[in-house]
């Protein structure tokens, strides 16, 4: 029971035990607590060489998560460096190959250029061995031209005119117009003695072209020189529609010798020029015809007085019908006044049959 204190209070023992209690258990807590704390702090007092080895600790984790740090940003860069690498690597790869296909078609390129040039090496080797031979047949045949010419002070002419052929045919107009290249100069000459005429300037070169003609000629052709006027004859008597044989020196200067004393005369007969060269047998592969104007006579010796210029060309185109077809006609022109068509028909001439026209200087050859 509650027992009244003075005062008018009472006083209950079982509520004094609890507070009591209460505090003290509050108080043991704090007590606990400062204890606690103090020998926290007396344990890190009494022991420095433990803070030092924590703090030395922290620091080496400090550094060692700046290591860490760097250390990833490392392996970034590497591996950015790695992929670098690897494109570069891939683009390297491609350039090898790309560089070992160029060089596989390089080799296949050298292998068949070498092939080629052994071939071309070879084909000039048997080409020199068969020039060599040809100049060794050369030399056995004559050493030389079957016949020599010298022009003056020893010149060496460029015509673009080849002499060549198995059979070959060099007609000389002789006619009376190879006097002189003017007519006023013509009609004097006709009345010179026979000397004069002999030395006159056009003739002379006339008779030098027939020269270097001949000298030209292949040593194992053939060969026939016919002089015309109003008729056609051979230089050697007796030898009309033969070939006579190159390498027959002897002939070929009776020829020459004939030429040389043979006085241009008379008018000028195509029409029967060309029809003997069908007499042959076989025919010529090559004709060079020396002669400075268009035909005045017709085939049945018709020789009037005057022929005009059409006239002229209807003659010579009445005397080409008597050509015979598929041989070269290669033409020299002297010069003459007063036959401005004759350059152009012969022209035609010439350039229908395959053959070349050479209008000379006055100093050739």
């Amino acid at each position: 029971m509650a027992r009244k204190t003075h005062k008018g209070r009472s006083f209950d023992p079982i509520s004094l035990s609890f507070l009591d209690v209460i505090s003290c258990g509050f108080g043991a807590v704090i007590l606990l607590f400062l204890i606690m704390d103090h020998s926290k702090v007396s344990s890190q007092d009494s022991q420095p060489e433990l803070s030092a080895e924590i703090s030395l600790l922290d620091e080496d984790i400090r550094t060692g998560e700046a290591g860490l740090v760097r250390v990833r940003n490392t392996v970034s860069d590497v591996d950015l460096q790695m992929v670098e690498a690897q494109g570069l690597a891939s683009v390297i790869e491609e350039e090898i190959e790309s560089i070992v296909e160029a060089l596989s078609e390089i080799e296949n390129e050298s292998s068949a250029s070498d092939n080629s040039v052994d071939k071309l090496r070879s084909d000039i080797d048997a080409l020199e061995a068969e020039v060599a031979e040809l100049r060794a047949a050369e030399e056995q045949e004559t050493g030389n031209n079957i016949r020599r010419f010298v022009g003056t002070g020893n010149r060496q002419y460029l015509t673009g005119m080849i002499l060549g052929g198995n059979r070959i045919l060099i007609l000389v107009d002789v006619s009376a117009s190879m006097l002189d290249s003017t007519i006023v100069n013509i009609i004097r000459r006709r009345n010179m003695p026979d000397a004069a005429k002999l030395a006159s300037d056009k003739w002379v070169r006339v008779r030098r072209t027939v020269e270097w003609l001949v000298s030209q000629m292949p040593v194992p052709s053939q060969y026939q020189i016919y002089a015309f006027n109003n008729e056609t004859r051979a230089l050697l008597a007796g030898t009309e529609g033969q070939w006579l044989e190159v390498a027959d020196q002897g002939q070929l200067e009776s020829a020459m010798a004939t030429l040389d004393t043979t006085i241009p005369t008379a008018g000028t007969n195509m029409d029967a020029m060309f029809s003997a060269i069908n007499n042959f047998s076989p025919l010529p592969d090559n004709i060079y015809l020396i002669t400075d104007g268009l035909p005045t006579l017709d085939n049945a010796g018709n020789n009037p007085r005057t022929v005009s210029g059409r006239e002229r060309e209807a003659l010579f185109e009445q005397a080409v019908k008597k050509l015979p077809e598929g041989i070269p006609v290669n033409i020299i022109m002297a010069p003459l006044e007063g036959d401005p068509m004759a350059a152009s028909l012969f022209w035609q001439l010439a350039v229908s049959s395959g053959g070349s026209l050479m209008n000379p200087s006055s100093d050739w050859p």
